[in-house]
């Protein structure tokens, strides 16, 4: 019963901060970004698409990938802060003060959004980089927690149940923004004031409900903890230096981490580009757009339940792989999607939340079964560099091939690579030999 309770209160804060990959990273502020970054470009109608450059540090990014790039760059400096942090989540007694702590800071920033406005992009993107970085640090104090409050057999239970309340919660604060966008003219505000109350909302969402599991949780000592001597910075940088050499012993594990940084970059970049290839290449409004994202929402919900059932059944690592397979066919159709056709892109979208709750959840259950015991953290680290909304390759990508094109269907179409490279990794993969070697106990069916 105990367990129970925890594993109820871990939900929450998939609830708290999926507000923050939807709202913010998925629909609202890449389609902004890009018009504000168009008006300081001096782009005639900063609205369309534009190619003019903005110039940061020293470069000169075309306002139409700067999103983009700024996503990539978070990425980029996640990947030398999170595993620090992963191995200082792992000798900490008190992983829920720094889940807290770290959600509250990137929260903040979340509300700095707000003051995105005009040709003053700048506020915008530092806003958005330090709001990822802490969005990751916090996940992999979340994540590390789930191998405290559940047994191998329930990991994919627990884990799909989380992922489906964090898109029931994110579809909820995202209906109330769509009302709030689509009747701006009726409460008197405008349609940029929506979009920025909008952002504004999701930081005060995720702050709001990480009080319940900073709150209901319980501390859990750590395991297996490597002696390093020294200061706890210094044992942390120890304990990394540890996990990255001790590796090469669970090539399994690390089989998996390379399939899934391929496939779910891909996934991430489709998620996060999504909005901005339907304004832009497609032609879709605002109002298109959000409902469309909506949709994807409450359908993720029930993919979620369902690939929970689907893995209790067939295994996660057959799901994962399947899902795999099912993300190359979307792609091709979204490629394929003629402008302005609504029922299209509402079908295509309904197969992106079928597909997107499912492989996410058991990504990240599968992927618990892999971690030596009391690595948690840094091996979440690892895992989390690439996951929802830091991706870097795919977004560098479709930067690149946008800035190089001039349009969004080549960019979408140089993303298949990532899921077919990831399912080559899969294939090569002994789900069960991976388990055992990480010394954690095979599920009845994996």
């Amino acid at each position: 019963m105990v367990r129970r309770n925890e594993q109820r209160a871990w939900y929450w804060y998939d609830w708290a901060n999926s507000a923050y990959y939807t709202t913010v990273l998925s629909v609202m502020f890449a389609p902004y970004m890009i018009t504000v970054a168009g008006r300081a470009a001096g782009c005639a109608d900063p609205g369309e698409t534009c190619d003019r450059t903005v110039g940061l540090l020293g470069l000169q990014l075309a306002a139409g990938s700067l999103p983009f790039y700024l996503t990539s760059f978070a990425t980029i400096a996640s990947a030398f802060v999170l595993p620090v942090v992963g191995a200082f989540v792992d000798r900490s007694a008190h992983k829920k003060r720094l889940l807290g702590g770290f959600a509250w800071s990137g929260s903040f920033f979340t509300m700095l959004l707000f003051f995105l406005e005009g040709d003053h992009w700048q506020v915008g993107a530092v806003a958005v980089v330090v709001s990822s970085i802490l969005g990751g640090c916090a996940l992999v104090s979340y994540y590390a927690i789930l191998v405290d409050i559940s047994t191998e057999d329930e990991r994919d239970r627990v884990s799909s149940r989380g992922w489906a309340f964090g898109y029931l919660g994110a579809g909820l604060l995202l209906a109330v923004n769509l009302a709030m966008f689509l009747g701006h003219d009726a409460v008197g505000i405008s349609e940029s004031l929506a979009v920025r109350l909008s952002l504004l909302s999701a930081g005060v969402w995720w702050a709001g409900f990480t009080v319940i599991p900073v709150m209901r949780l319980r501390s859990h000592e750590p395991l297996g903890v490597v002696d390093t001597g020294g200061g706890l910075l210094q044992r942390s940088f120890g304990q990394l230096y540890t996990t990255l050499k001790e590796l090469r012993s669970y090539p399994m594990t690390l089989t998996f981490l390379v399939a899934f940084l391929f496939y779910n970059d891909g996934i991430q970049t489709v998620i996060g580009v999504a909005s901005t290839y339907g304004a832009k290449e497609l032609g879709f409004g605002q109002s298109v757009l959000i409902a469309t994202i909506l949709v994807i929402q409450f359908v993720a919900f029930a993919g979620a339940m369902a690939f929970g059932w689907l893995a209790a059944r067939y295994g996660s690592y057959r799901s994962i792989l399947w899902g795999t397979y099912a993300w190359m066919l979307i792609v091709v159709l979204a490629v394929l999607l003629p402008a302005g056709n609504v029922p299209l892109f509402l079908t295509v979208s309904v197969a992106i939340g079928i597909f997107l709750g499912g492989t996410q959840a058991l990504s990240r259950s599968f992927f618990s079964l892999l971690i030596p015991r009391g690595r948690a953290g840094e091996y979440f680290a690892l895992y989390n560099t690439c996951e929802r909304g830091t991706s870097w390759f795919g977004t560098f990508l479709f930067g690149v091939v946008f800035q190089l094109t001039g349009s969004y269907r080549p960019a979408i179409v140089a993303l298949i690579v990532f899921f077919v490279l990831g399912a080559v990794f899969l294939l090569r993969l002994d789900p069960a030999r991976g388990i055992r070697e990480a010394g954690n106990s095979v599920p009845a069916v994996v």
